[in-house]
């Protein structure tokens, strides 16, 4: 057995012998699932580029589009440029734009990729003489552009919108304009604000209940235009009454890292979808726990996907929106990217404390594809923090 020498949190160093038995990498396609599954997929910095980390984002596309390829092969869906990517943190729309072209690019050599991209208003900044005028044409800049390329829309929430809104009625107004104008239907997606602050009191109100029901209220409006919508609050109760509030034709996704499992299951007035940032980090087992659950082995999924919670809690653990930190480390740890570097200097947002009980969890999870490659990769993380491993 491997054994390696982690921190604690009472500052010693103690040795942890790993015991999981990785999950094995097996191809599926969609089509095999029950569910429909995204995963929210990050981008690898390039981290050899002459550049200011904090201002200019460099990224190895090679390696970032052979992810995609990665996800698909799995039989999960990629949903594109969404904050997983760093969207908004660290990603500007103009990298974003190239990030679409390319994955489009790729999803169109094969017959199997499944795809959406965010499009929002990240390119204009929130402030005092923004309009809810100017921001329906940034709307319709990137639903426009996402379209050009011939993809699928998830519809992102507004910083812009967010901070212009006087009222509920001025989401209303938006939404109905843009989603008026799609060629397909849209994925909505609201995500709270223990994502992005800056999204606090989305839908004209601080409590979600109320905010819930002006969300409805936009797409029973505009159901027609609504393939489903993605939230991300963190609480199954408040997405299982949602999802019973939906038109029948309208899909939940859920983008609940903390209670995917369950709601993915579902009940028996019914189940949600998928949308994961979660599931970038932990793909091979995502697939096989679909896979079990398609063929009617609910117990094998939940055998699967439930020792995966406690490290997803713990990746999304406050301040949530360093969650991708710890996504990109177990891209790390797991030999799909070479070094761990994020654009924005993001690596730097969880200290050593936290990866090390990454590491244990992800051990427990069975989400080390090759325990010896993650610890002599988790070894030089350490060495770097001061730690002899």
């Amino acid at each position: 057995m491997t054994t390696i020498n982690l921190p604690n949190p009472d500052r010693s160093v103690t040795p942890y012998t790993l015991t999981g038995d990785p999950i094995p990498f097996v191809k599926f396609k969609a089509t095999d699932f029950p569910r429909i599954a995204y995963s929210a997929a990050h981008v690898v910095a390039d981290p050899l580029a002459s550049n200011d980390p904090w201002l200019t984002p460099a990224i190895d596309w090679d390696t970032t589009l052979k992810f995609r390829h990665r996800m698909w092969d799995l039989g999960l869906g990629v949903a594109e440029a969404m904050d997983t990517a760093q969207r908004g943190m660290g990603l500007t729309w103009t990298e974003a734009q190239e990030l679409i072209k390319r994955s489009q690019a790729e999803a169109r050599t094969r017959d199997d990729s499944l795809i959406a991209y965010g499009a929002g208003t990240d390119h204009l900044a929130p402030g005092p003489d923004v309009t809810i005028d100017d921001i329906i044409r940034a709307y319709d800049e990137q639903v426009g552009f996402v379209e050009a390329q011939g993809g699928r829309v998830i519809l992102m929430a507004s910083r812009a919108l967010a901070a212009a809104a006087k009222s509920p009625d001025d989401y209303a107004r938006v939404y109905g304009h843009v989603l008026s104008q799609v060629r397909q239907p849209v994925i909505m997606h609201w995500l709270g604000e223990m994502f992005d602050p800056a999204l606090e009191g989305y839908w004209g109100n601080a409590d979600h209940g109320k905010a819930m029901d002006v969300c409805l209220d936009v797409i029973a409006a505009n159901a027609i235009q609504v393939d489903g919508i993605k939230i991300s609050l963190l609480s199954a109760e408040k997405e299982i009454k949602m999802r019973r509030r939906l038109p029948a034709s309208v899909k939940m996704y859920t983008g609940d890292d903390f209670n995917y499992a369950e709601l993915i299951a579902g009940d028996e007035q019914g189940y949600s979808h998928a949308l994961l940032g979660i599931f970038d980090a932990i793909a091979p087992a995502a697939s096989a726990g679909l896979a079990a659950l398609g063929r009617g082995d609910k117990a094998e999924f939940f055998d699967i996907l439930e020792p995966t919670v406690p490290l997803s809690r713990h990746i999304f653990a406050a301040p949530t929106r360093f969650y991708k930190t710890g996504v990109v480390f177990l891209a790390y740890l797991n030999g799909l990217q070479d070094h761990f570097a994020m654009i924005g200097g993001q690596q730097s947002t969880r200290s050593l404390q936290h990866l090390s009980e990454l590491f244990r969890l992800a051990d427990k999870a069975r989400v080390l594809a090759d325990p010896n490659l993650a610890v002599a990769r988790m070894k030089a993380v350490l060495a770097v923090h001061g730690v002899s491993a």
